[in-house]
């Protein structure tokens, strides 16, 4: 890899890894565009290792308390902060069965770029309805078991490339009454338990092929996804608490209409 192909493929990685834009599609671009190869299962374990770190930093707070909440409910204390860390659990266990049963599936038949600019566009438009025509009155803490359940099969419909794991996580909180900042909160804790399964079976893939490795570019693509991906958490939590889902809800349709037209008539 280049340095500006690491340099490029990081910083997308950060940004759309917890933007509700579908990583997928962006990771796509360059390869469609440019030609570029597939960057391999090293480089890809060490931009999710910088996401990885980059939430687990931003939500540190979050994550004591809940890693507290936890052990404590182990031993039988009962806490808001306990139930919720059985709740994560929960809600990532649909998407880890459906990686074991479809995951090679998916990724014969699925990893498309037409599919790929269906699903952002389908996806964007139910995040576009979810926004606009739900109650948004429930905070993460108040949540039910059934609404983390939804959440948690959605989770695992975000397999299908283009659907974006963040944006399909939120538009089932919105549809379930969590307001914005809760429907965030809990897709980006979410992320935590799913980018280490991801990270982990990429990782036992590089254990059973030894290779030589770029280390410069496999640092770098860490330390730049690590920063991309937590000045995006950053502003888009602001963003959304001012101006709702909609310039991500747009951004979406445009870059799924985009896609279809450069499939049609330029690929």
């Amino acid at each position: 890899m280049s340095m500006l192909e690491v340099i490029i493929l990081s910083i997308i990685q950060g940004i759309t890894e917890f933007l509700p834009i579908s990583s997928s599609a962006h990771l796509i671009l360059p390869s469609a565009i440019f030609g570029w190869e597939d960057q391999g299962i090293a480089f890809d374990v060490a931009v999710h290792v910088g996401t990885l770190l980059a939430v687990m930093l931003y939500f540190r707070q979050d994550i004591g308390q809940l890693t507290v909440g936890w052990v404590n409910s182990c031993r039988g204390k009962q806490s808001t902060y306990g139930t919720l860390a059985w709740m994560v659990i929960a809600a990532t266990i649909p998407a880890g069965l459906a990686g074991l049963i479809f995951a090679s599936a998916i990724e014969t038949y699925l990893r498309s770029p037409w599919v790929i600019a269906i699903t952002t566009l389908i996806f964007g438009s139910l995040l576009w309805y979810a926004d606009a025509t739900a109650k948004q009155h429930t905070v993460m803490e108040k949540m039910g078991w059934r609404q983390v359940l939804i959440i948690g099969v959605a989770q695992a419909i975000s397999l299908i490339p283009g659907t974006s794991r963040s944006g399909i996580t939120m538009t089932a909180g919105l549809m379930l009454g969590l307001d914005r900042a809760s429907a965030a909160r809990f897709s980006f804790l979410l992320s935590i338990p799913i980018i280490v399964l991801i990270g982990g079976y990429q990782a036992s893939k590089l254990l059973k092929e030894p290779q030589a490795y770029d280390l410069p570019a496999l640092a770098a693509g860490l330390g730049l996804s690590f920063i991309s991906a937590l000045i995006c958490i950053h502003f888009f939590l602001k963003i959304i608490s001012r101006m709702g889902m909609l310039p991500f809800v747009i951004y979406r349709l445009l870059l799924g209409a985009g896609l279809l037209v450069f499939l049609t008539f330029f690929h």
